[in-house]
């Protein structure tokens, strides 16, 4: 997937090959660099997708249904080229953790975190100075997603512009499932300064969004706070 995977057990340690083997199985169907697989295929019209793997078939579906229920802001085409990368790597965490089975666990895929068991005391980078948090998180059961440019650069694009947005540093949501609060990140920070609204409709996710100028804003269920010894990137008002 591009990205190193990092797996944290509290206790007895598990057998994890298990984990990294669906991971494996999950390059091989769906990685936009590897160019036999399912998703290049499909993208070069080489593959039907009725005719997929039923997890392609699965994993394509759900991203039409974020794509609708995010206006379009959300899109596995953004780039024009397939890519369901943004659902794809949280969806893949989640079940890498259901697999490993431990009751205390945090499985790390490039920065989003699948966390059982806690609290898990999670730190959110300040999108502009690299040696400093702008939030703190203890997290119980849950997963956290940031979508931001820091490591990356441009690479978040609005679909329904083709261009990308303007006015938003980075985005953390947070919530039950990797995948779902991944999408809604993404989603959120293509809508550039008009995503913390968005966000704020939300059900069973929250989110903070560190507009341009350093302004933060938070769902009101965002438990963040800002970590000691750290500059905070501003108060964060509930939206």
């Amino acid at each position: 997937m591009g990205m190193p995977v990092t797996i944290t057990v509290r206790g007895a340690a598990p057998d994890l090959d298990p984990a990294f083997a669906w991971l494996e199985r999950v390059a091989a169907l769906f990685s936009t660099y590897r160019p036999r697989s399912e998703i290049r295929r499909i993208d070069a019209g080489e593959l039907a997708p009725a005719a997929a793997d039923p997890l392609v078939r699965e994993v394509l579906a759900r991203c039409e249904r974020l794509r609708r229920e995010t206006g379009g802001a959300f899109d596995a085409r953004a780039g024009g080229a397939l890519d369901p990368s943004g659902y794809v790597k949280g969806w893949a965490l989640q079940r890498a953790a259901e697999l490993i089975g431990a009751r205390e666990l945090c499985v790390d895929g490039g920065g989003d975190l699948v966390l059982r068991g806690g609290p898990w005391r999670v730190g959110i980078r300040h999108p502009l100075e690299r040696d400093r948090l702008c939030s703190v998180l203890d997290v119980t059961d849950g997963a956290v997603a940031t979508s931001a440019t820091y490591e990356r650069g441009e690479h978040i694009l609005d679909p329904r512009s083709g261009r990308p947005p303007r006015g938003v540093l980075s985005v953390t949501v947070t919530g039950p499932e990797l995948a779902v609060a991944d999408a809604y990140a993404t989603a959120a920070f293509a809508m550039g300064a008009a995503g913390p609204a968005w966000t704020a409709g939300l059900d069973g996710y929250e989110a903070m969004t560190v507009l341009d100028g350093g302004r933060v804003l938070a769902t009101p269920g965002f438990s963040g706070r800002s970590p000691r010894a750290s500059r905070p990137c501003s108060p964060a008002p509930a939206l």
